[in-house]
Order: C-alpha cells, then sequence, then structure tokens
C-alpha cells in the first residue's frame, strides 16, 4: 500500500497495470478526458469492467499504485443483472495528477453475491449496506448488515432501486400531495429579531450574577 506514489503512471499506464494483472478478466477499459475550469487542464477518468470475482484483488491491485480514495459504489438494474460502480481516485491530491477509476462489476441475478471490500477500505461498508438493501444484493462478509435508510418495518423482499418485480410495488406508492403532514412534527423554533435579542442579554447576565 502506498499513501506517496513513486511516480505518477499515465492513465494508458494505468490500464496496462490491469490488463498485465488480470488477462482477460478485464473485459473492457476506457480512457475520457475532461478539461474544466480556466486553464482547461485535463483530467483523467479511467473505467474497467472486470469479472466479479477479481474485485478484491483489483481493489488491491489499485492500493499498490496507490491508495486509492472511495467515493462512492453506485448501482443499477441493468435488466438480466445487476451493475455495481465502485468510484476511486487515485493520486489524491496530487496537483494536476489525480484520475478516477471506476471498476464495473456485474452481478447476475441468478447470484447476486459479491465479496465486501470493507476489509481493505473500512469506509466501504456504509455503501455496501446501501446497495443491499435498495438493490437486494448480498455483499459476502460484510462486517455490518444492518439496514442503512429503510425503517425495520419495510417490507422484505421489497428494493427499490430494482426495476423488476421485487421493485416497489403500486400499492406502496403514494400521492405526495395526500399523505398531509405528520401530526406529531416538533414545533420549529422561531427566530428572535436581533433587537430583542439584545434587550434580553443583559437580563440574561445579571440572572447569573
Amino acid at each position: 500500500m502506498k499513501t506517496t506514489p513513486d511516480k505518477l503512471l499515465s492513465p494508458d499506464e494505468v490500464v496496462a497495470v490491469f490488463a498485465r494483472k488480470f488477462g482477460k478478466g478485464v473485459r473492457e477499459s476506457r480512457i475520457t478526458e475532461r478539461r474544466e475550469g480556466v486553464g482547461k487542464r485535463p483530467s483523467y477518468d479511467i473505467w474497467l469492467d472486470i469479472d466479479k470475482s477479481l474485485l478484491h484483488a483489483a481493489v488491491e491491485e489499485l492500493m499498490r499504485l496507490h491508495f486509492p480514495h472511495l467515493g462512492v459504489i453506485s448501482g443499477t438494474d441493468i435488466g438480466d443483472a445487476v451493475e455495481l460502480n465502485y468510484h476511486f481516485s487515485i493520486y489524491y491530491g496530487t496537483k494536476h495528477g489525480e484520475y478516477m477509476v471506476t471498476l464495473t462489476v456485474a452481478l447476475p441475478k441468478g447470484d447476486l453475491t459479491v465479496p465486501t471490500i470493507a476489509d481493505l477500505i473500512p469506509g466501504a461498508v456504509f455503501s455496501e449496506r446501501e446497495k443491499q438493501e435498495m438493490l437486494g444484493i448480498e455483499v459476502v462478509g460484510i462486517p455490518d448488515g444492518r439496514r442503512l435508510f429503510l425503517p425495520e418495518e419495510f417490507p422484505e423482499g421489497v428494493y427499490p432501486w430494482r426495476k423488476d418485480e421485487t421493485g416497489i410495488p403500486a400499492s406502496m406508492v403514494k400521492d405526495l400531495w395526500a399523505v398531509g403532514r405528520p401530526e406529531n412534527r416538533p414545533v420549529p423554533p422561531k427566530a428572535v429579531p436581533e433587537e430583542q435579542a439584545a434587550e434580553a442579554a443583559p437580563a440574561e447576565e445579571e440572572r447569573h450574577e
């Protein structure tokens, strides 16, 4: 694991590292360029579509280049599979040298399991928990499998981000305008005008004398 890079690899060299290490396990790779700001200096995004069995090893390989910053794990129901995108940055904090590296794995709906990477990057557990409850995947080895956003009374087997029969049923969809405001909602505090606050301040000080 490197926290300070010995040498900044080019985006092509980063892709070559993974191609040499994992061969045909890298199904597809591409590099995109962005130019932002006044100077229009180029920034690069590296996309690697890999076999899901290689995910853990691929993150370890990324760590050997430079300890990555995990932004988020995103996920989409693409029909016959659930696709997960692990969005990392490497050379994080390096002036004009930072790349976004996204590792994409497809989980066929007949086997919605994927290994945890929380043993490598502990903060990943929060994004893994979200993907479990929203997409119905199983993160094998996750150190904390509790729900993150959904309440405990939310029905089992319903996953809000799925587009198939396990998604939100029509019976659970509510018209927002008809829901109304909750009756037990606390009354928000009122802002005190500055003049009144200034007048009250001396009295408060006298009370403590």
